[in-house]
């Protein structure tokens, strides 16, 4: 497979500048100006040409409850909105807990070939808060484990998963949630189990992703994390960003004040925030109507976090493309994320000039359920690319 991308503007975290990209057999083999190849080509028109975008928290809910999302759906809808790589939950129907269970699901998304998948296998065995036998029994395919959409209580066994995580070089993906609390004060369930999490994994050495962090006293505790040389990375959704109080949507964690929204920004500003992932959770309209938290974000990501925090002058795209596709690929150990020789020929294709308002009856995936519906956005996602194949165009 061949693939040659002409005059475009080429971004990434590293540099801005115009040219050609040339994909030979699924990798990027040269970047220049006048490329001339005898081979599928692309005339870019000036558009933007990014690395395609990496998502470290989505929900596809197969298997179990595949009337929210399937594996195809989902994989559709990533394309749609510039991935080419994720990383499941577990919260599936079986828990993912076992290699059985992940082989299904890496084999079906295999077959289906749109994106690259990870599959996270849960921290305590079927999510029973105390069992830890299953993490013994992991290969080298499971990157990371993670009680998502819930937290491992019991300070002693989240601490024996920890150690087992560093022995095998597992990260632990932690959702920060005192059950206990949640019912009192959302944001005190937040940062104490934050605080908690990253107080045991510096313990205990092993590598803790802090997912989702909302509060800025949450945010407070990674950056003291990070300056103290622990092993510990995070990410921010993109509707932690764009959202406060005044135009609420019901997630987990909830949507906080404005003085929280701002912190992260300026935690992406200094370099603190190491990804944006979307917490991609669809759910049928019966669910969402009956309170389940979650949005739909996939295919709606990128032109929030680029309306949001590159048109209001908060960062640049390069910056933009390093939490959304470099530092995302370093954590999860792909070649993808950068536009280097050598590395995946997966790239997005994007127009900046384009502004549209975000119609949920468009999108992909079988969940609709978002508060951006309606919302004007800039930045459409024209083309995605999977190692020098067209996986999604918008014509």
């Amino acid at each position: 497979m061949q693939l040659l991308i002409k005059n475009v503007r080429i971004v990434d975290w590293s540099q801005d500048l115009t040219g050609d990209v040339y994909i030979n057999n699924g990798k990027i083999t040269e970047i220049g100006r006048g490329l001339k190849k005898s081979c599928s080509t692309i005339e870019g028109n000036g558009m933007v040409l990014m690395p395609s975008f990496i998502d470290l928290h989505v929900h596809f809910r197969e298997p179990g409850y595949t009337y929210k999302e399937d594996i195809e759906s989902g994989s559709k809808a990533a394309v749609k909105g510039g991935y080419t790589m994720v990383n499941l939950m577990a919260n599936t129907n079986p828990v993912c807990s076992d290699i059985k269970t992940v082989k299904y699901i890496s084999e079906k998304a295999k077959a289906i070939g749109l994106v690259d998948v990870h599959q996270v296998v849960s921290i305590t065995k079927d999510f029973d808060g105390k069992t830890l036998d299953h993490l013994d029994n992991l290969d080298d395919s499971v990157k990371i484990i993670s009680e998502d959409g819930s937290d491992v209580s019991d300070s002693r066994v989240m601490m024996e998963a920890m150690i087992k995580a560093k022995q095998k070089g597992i990260i632990v993906m932690c959702h920060c949630e005192n059950k206990e609390l949640s019912g009192i004060d959302t944001r005190l369930a937040e940062n104490t189990m934050t605080w908690r999490n990253i107080t045991l994994a510096q313990y205990t050495g092993c590598k803790a992703h802090i997912a989702h962090v909302s509060t800025k006293e949450a945010l407070k505790y990674v950056i003291d994390a990070k300056q103290s040389g622990a092993k510990v990375t995070c990410e921010v959704t993109p509707h932690h960003l764009a959202l406060n109080k005044e135009n609420c949507y019901t997630v987990n964690p909830p949507i906080r004040v404005k003085e929280d929204v701002d912190y992260l920004i300026k935690g992406i500003k200094n370099g603190y925030v190491d990804a944006i992932s979307t917490d991609h959770a669809p759910h049928s309209s019966l669910d969402k109507e009956k309170g389940a938290p979650g949005i739909s974000g996939i295919e709606t990501a990128f032109p929030i976090c680029y309306t949001k925090l590159v048109k209001e002058g908060h960062i640049n795209l390069e910056k933009l493309s390093e939490i959304m596709s470099k530092r995302p690929g370093e954590i999860i150990g792909c070649n993808k994320g950068q536009i280097k020789r050598g590395y995946d020929g997966d790239l997005v294709l994007v127009d900046l000039e384009k502004k549209y308002e975000i119609n949920n009856k468009e999108f992909y995936s079988k969940g609709k359920n978002s508060p951006f519906n309606g919302v004007t956005v800039w930045g459409k996602i024209i083309k995605t690319i999977k190692s020098g194949e067209i996986v999604y165009s918008e014509n």
